[in-house]
């Protein structure tokens, strides 16, 4: 990624609000007992102190109850995207959770579906040609390339090929926006919709709101590189992270997948994760899949070159794969987890070194070892050394440069080690140190 630090007005560049920025996706269904908007308003003070800044709001929209899966449906099976779930509350009650989160200075981003909507959606009766047909004339669920289903038989795939559809979303998307001043949305399955469709969507909303920010779910170098979105889902690195806590794959191809994947992006952001909504539900928590790992890949997540995702209870920690179709609660209590995110968060908004580009230092590898990844970042005069040990051993790594003039956040010892020794990493015991740690 570019480190790039030039911001003229007329370019599409990640929001200055968000060069520090830690995101947190908020499951309104599952975040309380209740399961409404208000309810999870009351943790907005908690989530404010653990250090959290962009507040990813998982759809909140009207469920499809034709065809629904599940007892309750799935959020992205839109009947209405201007309108709110009257499980989880009122569109005042939504507005006012708004301009809370803006009192507490954090931003809020939408969850999107622009992929297809529900059945029970205005448009299957009104507008039947914003849809796509099979052979017989039929509205049809969202098919792959070859022509068979994705699996997801409650909603109908939009026809991209129709400009008049088109519109209508992106009417809808500015409404939000201009009516309600919400900061940002986070595009579901935005590798379904065609290029050119992000193009002219990214056009009509930076007009409407300049420093909007925009996440897509997809990770297509193209959406980053051609000025649609700021941030794009790390899928292939995530995967890579479960493949090294199952031993399946080493330290030493977090560098190679740098050199590789990485290199493909010449602006924007990925964003980087341990556990998501998608993963929780479908693949496992991050305890099932990293094991005691987890916390060292969260660390990863929060160093590394990217924006870093906490999603729902992580904090708590949820030891659980919370249901999608039905209710269910996370149950917080004790959040033994919330310091661990705070020293994180912390030091990501202090050091500029590992701000989000371009405002952040490059990412550059310091030793060398099969099972410990070693990096540093550096930015006008802030400098962030971390080395991680991806294994249940002690482990050595060979230091490629002199590591001295930082302290480690969690030790507090001062390092000092000459280029070529080797440092002994314990299990669990990582290690993150910096120059300005207050």
């Amino acid at each position: 990624m570019t480190n790039d630090m030039e911001q003229d007005t007329n370019t599409f560049s990640l929001p200055e609000w968000a060069k520090n920025a830690v995101i947190y996706e908020v499951n309104i269904r599952q975040y309380t007992p209740e399961g409404t908007i208000n309810a999870f308003s009351d943790h907005l003070p908690r989530l404010k102190e653990m250090g959290v800044d962009i507040l990813w709001i998982m759809p909140v929209f009207p469920i499809s109850t034709t065809r629904k899966k599940g007892e309750l449906g799935s959020y992205y099976a839109v009947s209405d995207f201007t309108e709110i779930n009257p499980a989880f509350g009122t569109k005042e009650d939504f507005i006012n959770l708004i301009d809370k989160i803006h009192a507490y200075d954090m931003k809020i981003i939408m969850d999107w579906v622009p992929n297809h909507t529900g059945w029970d959606h205005t448009w299957i009766s009104e507008h039947p040609d914003f849809y796509k047909k099979d052979s017989s004339g039929n509205i049809t669920d969202p098919i792959d390339d070859q022509g068979n289903s994705f699996g997801w038989e409650d909603v109908a795939a939009l026809d991209y090929s129709n400009p008049k559809m088109r519109d209508a979303i992106i009417a809808d998307l500015v409404h939000w926006v201009k009516d309600h001043n919400v900061d940002g949305y986070r595009m579901d399955i935005a590798f379904g919709p065609p290029h050119d469709f992000w193009t002219q969507f990214a056009d009509t909303i930076t007009k409407v709101k300049k420093d909007i920010f925009l996440l897509a779910e997809a990770e297509d170098p193209w959406l980053l590189n051609e000025n649609t979105f700021h941030a794009m889902y790390g899928w292939s690195f995530h995967h890579l992270m479960n493949h090294i806590a199952k031993r399946e794959k080493k330290a030493y191809d977090i560098q190679i997948w740098r050199d590789s994947t990485l290199s493909q992006v010449v602006k924007g952001n990925y964003m980087h994760f341990t556990s998501n909504h998608d993963e929780n539900s479908w693949n496992g928590t991050e305890f099932e899949r990293m094991g005691d790992l987890h916390k060292t890949f969260a660390i990863l997540v929060h160093t590394f070159d990217g924006i870093p995702l906490i999603y729902s209870g992580q904090e708590e920690p949820l030891m659980k794969r919370l249901e999608f179709f039905q209710k269910d609660d996370i149950g917080f209590s004790k959040y033994e987890y919330a310091d661990f995110y705070l020293k994180l968060n912390k030091l990501k908004h202090e050091n500029e070194a590992l701000w989000n580009m371009p405002y952040g230092g490059e990412l550059i590898r310091i030793g060398d070892a099969e099972d410990i990844y070693a990096f540093k970042r550096e930015k006008n005069g802030n400098k962030v050394v971390v080395m991680l040990n991806f294994t249940n051993q002690p482990r050595f790594v060979t230091l490629l440069e002199d590591v001295n003039g930082v302290q480690d956040i969690y030790t507090r010892n001062l390092l000092d080690f000459k280029k070529g020794e080797r440092v002994r990493l314990e299990p669990g015991a990582p290690i993150v140190a910096t120059n300005n740690y207050k």
